[in-house]
């Protein structure tokens, strides 16, 4: 199973990211975790995107999905035609974001087969996947992605949450957000039930017994030294992604 950190920057593009999408292949299947803003045309750098099998969306926030929108151009008016519809995984309400977001089209049928994400296991191509509710405002999926005795679990967005490292529990590889640092004492509190800082993640990921963290989702105004820092503090083999990382399980 091979790991591609498309975008990473948390909460939108930043100067070197486009917000989150994440590629997993095995097999010659490609899976494709989040679309967020102004990542797919990153993502034509490491594949051809009108070959991509399955796209599952965490959530339903800008960062994470909109880009499905432009793949929804490419397979609609690519001058060799329109391949099959792909498959798509997401929270209730999918459909209808992306037709919000991308007006005036009437269905999105012609380019993904639609289907709700939900907790639970399913298999989806060559690999398991397992869904769980995590923390965060909207409702937001964490991924655990399985095959040949591999595992990598996405945290997608969520502040602490037990269901986390439930699922993450002994995986290989943590793919965790850390959005936030601590605060100092002149600086403002995080809010509750939104993101990890880079502490809570090394805490989410001892506590899950993983093999590897690494920490994604940064915002451009967050210094990812210091996250860095924090979540070396709690779990001290934590690695920070950048766009364009790779990672062979």
């Amino acid at each position: 199973m091979k790991l591609t950190v498309v975008g990473c920057s948390g909460s939108g593009p930043g100067p070197d990211s486009p917000a989150s999408c994440y590629l997993i292949e095995q097999d010659g299947f490609r899976l494709v975790l989040d679309l967020g803003n102004g990542s797919l045309g990153q993502l034509a750098r490491y594949t051809d995107i009108r070959t991509i099998d399955a796209v599952v969306l965490s959530h339903l926030h800008a960062d994470h999905c909109l880009d499905a929108c432009a793949l929804m151009v490419v397979h609609r008016f690519h001058p060799a035609g329109r391949p099959a519809p792909i498959s798509m995984l997401g929270p209730r309400g999918t459909t209808e974001r992306l037709l919000a977001a991308d007006a005036g089209s009437p269905s999105l049928h012609d380019v993904f087969t639609v289907a709700d994400l939900s907790p639970g296991a399913r298999e989806l191509g060559p690999f398991r996947l397992e869904a769980a509710r995590v923390n965060h405002p909207v409702e937001t999926y964490a991924l655990r992605v399985t095959t040949e005795g591999r595992s990598l679990t996405y945290s997608a967005d969520t502040g602490e949450c037990p269901a986390l490292i439930e699922l993450a529990r002994d995986t290989d590889l943590l793919l965790c957000e850390a959005s936030f640092v601590e605060p100092a004492a002149h600086e403002r509190s995080n809010p509750p039930n939104v993101h990890l800082s880079g502490r809570q993640a090394g805490e989410h990921a001892a506590a899950a017994g993983v093999g590897r963290l690494l920490l994604t989702h940064i915002p451009m105004w967050i210094d990812p030294a210091r996250v860095l820092t924090e979540a070396s503090g709690t779990f001290p083999a934590a690695e920070l992604v950048h766009s364009g990382s790779t990672y062979d399980l």
